[in-house]
């Protein structure tokens, strides 16, 4: 247990420009902790909400409502008093009141949540992320296998393709740093070859490019031309992942592709995924279907849960509800685990032990709009997953969370672990 001496809030800008939350907690001690927290574009309308103060102020994006109610309502009710992870986190669940911390903002509460692990692994003088490997009590701790976002399309960059993430994950590297380097080599080779078909390389939110292609399967065949030239062996040294954010296009019961003038049913847009499973080295497909087509997710689960990795992102939300219902009706066999879906360091923990518990694996995630906080990195090693998603390889809030894997993995020495393909248990 540690107590709270201080709690102090205030609003800074995220990657995007936005506001967001910035939180700094300090404990009777003096052990200090300071968190900011994330926000993305494509919400899952299930996701815990985002208290914005609306208005003129930064286009109604302000968050000085949620800053308010941390420097005043939890600063009043949490301090001087004594907590652990767990207790913190269900007294701010209690303070709210809420299904969806609707009331003092999710994006509060998890700045005070991530904050008070920051400071209490201090007062315990041990690394974040041995801190979040003993409060979870998780069996395993190791390094995460990179999803690396190099293509970006949908509502991460405009004009470009209708799914939104193109991924490379490095599988066969040996480490953490050789897997990083595999991916910012075939990075710097996509933009050369970019370059030279005369496309944009410009970058969308997540740093990766965003060029105008004619369909959406010409993402796949110059992210594959890269993997070849920088010298990889597509399949094996590295596959190809895809977020189709499906939820976006989804509209009047059909997938609108846009680039290919398609409309196509729930069925017919699975069909299009095993078609490219087919032909492509694709290892994962996050959010192919409409947040709620239970059914169809389902379908997609019998026709390639044996092949791939199917990933639910605004499916789940990071909420043990609805992974319940997932597991229940064999929809998926991955979750994507975001802090800020859900608000909490302890409910986050909570689903990835569902999961892991229901054979899922989990994919720790950033946001599109990111901070320079890297609690992510630390949080997925101590955690175990074996997998993260953290965009590309450029942008500095992306190499941020990298950069602290790489110092991770230099710390745990000859007891770094980098699971490689197991990680992906198919």
């Amino acid at each position: 247990m540690a107590k709270i001496s201080k709690i102090h809030a205030r609003e800074i800008l995220d990657s995007r420009g936005n506001p967001t939350v910035e939180v700094d907690l300090e404990l009777s001690d003096g052990a200090f902790g300071r968190a900011a927290v994330p926000s993305g574009a494509s919400t899952g309308s299930h996701e815990a909400v985002e208290l914005r103060d609306g208005g003129k102020r930064y286009g109604g994006k302000g968050v000085t409502k949620a800053v308010e109610n941390i420097n005043t309502i939890l600063q009043k009710n949490l301090n001087d008093k004594d907590f652990d992870q767990a207790s913190l986190d269900k007294a701010m669940i209690d303070l709210d009141g809420t299904e969806n911390k609707g009331k003092l903002g999710a994006n509060a509460i998890l700045g005070v949540s991530t904050a008070f692990s920051r400071a209490a692994a201090k007062s315990q003088k041990i690394p974040l992320y041995s801190y979040f490997n003993k409060i979870s009590k998780s069996k395993t701790m190791q390094l995460p296998v990179p999803m690396m976002n190099i293509l970006n399309g949908g509502k991460h960059a405009a004009h470009s393709t209708d799914l939104q993430e193109f991924m490379i994950i490095p599988v066969g590297a040996s480490s953490f740093s050789e897997a990083l380097r595999y991916g910012a080599e075939v990075f710097h080779t996509l933009k050369k070859i970019l370059d030279r078909w005369g496309l944009s390389t410009s970058v969308g939110d997540e740093g990766g490019y965003a060029p105008s292609l004619p369909t959406n399967e010409a993402a796949i065949e110059i992210i594959l031309e890269a993997i070849t030239t920088a010298g990889y062996k597509p399949g094996s040294d590295i596959y190809i992942a895809i977020d189709a954010a499906a939820s976006e296009i989804y509209k009047d019961g059909k997938y609108i592709l846009a680039t290919e003038k398609k409309e196509l049913t729930s069925q017919e847009m699975v069909d299009f995924y095993a078609d490219w499973v087919e032909r492509f080295p694709i290892i994962s497909i996050e959010d192919g279907l409409h947040e709620d087509d239970w059914e169809g997710y389902t379908y997609m689960t019998k026709k390639l849960g044996e092949k791939i990795q199917i990933v639910g992102d605004d499916l789940f939300v990071t909420n043990i509800k609805r992974l319940k219902q997932g597991i229940d009706t064999a929809a998926g066999n991955s979750i994507l685990i975001k802090l800020n879906q859900i608000g909490t360091v302890s409910e986050t923990i909570d689903a990835i032990t569902m999961a892991t518990n229901a054979k899922f694996t989990s994919v720790v995630s950033h946001r599109s709009g990111e901070t320079e906080d890297t609690t992510i990195a630390d949080f997925v090693v101590g955690l175990g997953t074996g997998q993260i998603k953290t965009g590309s390889l450029c942008r500095s809030e992306r190499t941020a969370k990298y950069n602290q894997l790489l110092r991770i993995e230099e710390e745990l020495g000859s007891k770094a672990v980098f699971p490689g393909k197991k990680a992906f248990k198919i």
